[in-house]
């Protein structure tokens, strides 16, 4: 039974999130809406225009979308967490020569700890988001699922949870392709039902990560040099290179030339051909597993290295890290400080963070 269970939707502003709240009172749960004040830049408006998520413009339109539900709307101001856990953490992970997701970041400390445990503290049964994912019970545990729709699915961003969090979670979105959420949004009159989704992280307008770096970090000019050690020219920062970085390197070359790895310890950019660039195995640390106990391995997975790349058929195995991932064939950038993600199908097993590229 539904009616009577009280459900706190993070309401983003966007339109996920707003038909998320709407499904759920019509599924008659008692619906309050809460947002995060997280950043602001300074002089940040209401009125801006930058599409960008948790903007001041974005509480506006929440506000609004819970007016118009005749639902209560709550305001939180997470600034100072949201720049420890997620911010700070961005920058220290590039001064270490490594790739961070923020988003990862953001949804295991700020959006399913601190607001999580908040809402349940406010005696709540649930909090819900607008994620493309779905949630299942099954022999008495909580599965997490890939969406109905695939291209919108959300679960890599998710796999940190685990059965405490998915006990309190509702995904209404999993079940719904991208398209029909915008005409069942348009049929209820939302005003968001056209507003254009989010594309960049909240705190990097334009998506410059570098001139932001640059604002908190003095990174150290070094040596850029082949695979083999030969010198080649001289970089700016480690923190200013990505694995996989082909373009503003600033060196000649007969060939392209792309980024293999960063080594912090002798402040060193490596570079190296396309094909030097992928790797049949990695490592993976600070693992996740949504069941809670890590499965008996050597395990047969699908693995995703990226968001965007395509799965991996990959063989888990022990690693002093925590796993070793072996695929089939080859992948390419495999990025320190990016998330590894397993499936078994459409459930999610776990995931974490990688270490690096291992010989095999």
């Amino acid at each position: 039974m539904t009616r009577g269970k009280l459900v706190a939707v993070a309401m983003s502003g966007g339109v996920d999130s707003s038909l998320a709240a709407a499904l759920l009172q019509e599924a008659g749960y008692q619906v309050v809406g809460v947002s995060m004040h997280l950043w602001c830049e300074e002089g940040e408006e209401i009125t801006s225009s930058v599409p960008r998520c948790c903007s001041l413009r974005d509480i506006e339109d929440a506000r609004q979308v819970c007016r118009l539900l005749d639902i209560p709307f709550y305001l939180l101001n997470l600034k100072d967490e949201f720049r420890t856990w997620v911010v700070d953490y961005f920058c220290q992970e590039y001064a270490r020569g490594r790739t961070p997701n923020p988003c990862l970041a953001c949804n295991q400390e700020i959006k399913f700890r601190l607001l999580l445990n908040k809402v349940l503290g406010w005696g709540a049964d649930y909090l819900a988001t607008g994620h493309y994912a779905r949630i299942e019970q099954a022999d008495g545990e909580y599965r997490l699922l890939q969406a109905v729709d695939p291209l919108k699915d959300q679960s890599y961003f998710l796999y940190m949870l685990g059965q405490r969090e998915l006990a309190h979670l509702l995904f209404p979105m999993g079940h719904y392709y991208k398209r029909e959420a915008r005409q069942l949004a348009r049929q209820r009159g939302l005003p968001i039902a056209s507003k254009r989704d989010s594309q960049e992280i909240c705190f990097l307008p334009g998506g410059d990560y570098r001139s932001f770096l640059s604002q908190r970090l003095s990174p150290s000019p070094g040596d850029v040099v082949d695979a083999q050690g030969n010198p080649l020219g001289q970089h700016q920062g480690i923190a200013y290179y990505t694995v996989g970085q082909r373009h503003g390197l600033g060196i000649a070359s007969s060939q392209p030339l792309y980024v293999l790895r960063l080594d912090p310890a002798t402040n060193r950019v490596i570079l190296g051909t396309w094909e030097e660039l992928h790797h049949l195995a990695l490592s993976a640390s600070n693992l996740h597993w949504v069941s809670g106990h890590p499965p008996p391995m050597p395990l047969e997975v699908t693995a995703k290295i990226r968001y965007q790349s395509p799965p991996a058929q990959a063989t888990l195995y022990p690693h002093p890290d925590g796993v070793e991932v072996r695929f089939q064939i080859h992948q390419r950038q495999i990025a320190p400080g990016q998330a590894v993600v397993f499936y078994q199908g459409e459930m999610v097993l776990g995931g974490g963070i990688i270490e690096g590229p291992v010989p095999i």
